[in-house]
């Protein structure tokens, strides 16, 4: 399940206030400034830093 883009243009990276990119799978949120990818679970963004992933470490396991 994705997130509307309504929805979206109104989420922030908790760590640079920065909008944020959804992954082409509709499946993970992205912020390119703080290189932190975080996951949507069952249609509800868990922006919480602790369980933020490095967008590199992302990268090379997509």
């Amino acid at each position: 399940m994705s997130i509307s883009d309504d929805f979206l243009s109104i989420l922030a990276c908790p760590i640079c206030k920065k909008p944020l990119e959804l992954s082409k799978d509709g499946n993970f949120l992205i912020s390119r400034e703080a290189e932190k990818v975080y996951r949507i679970e069952d249609g509800i963004p868990v922006l919480l830093v602790d369980e933020a992933v490095d967008l590199e470490e992302w990268t090379r396991n997509q």
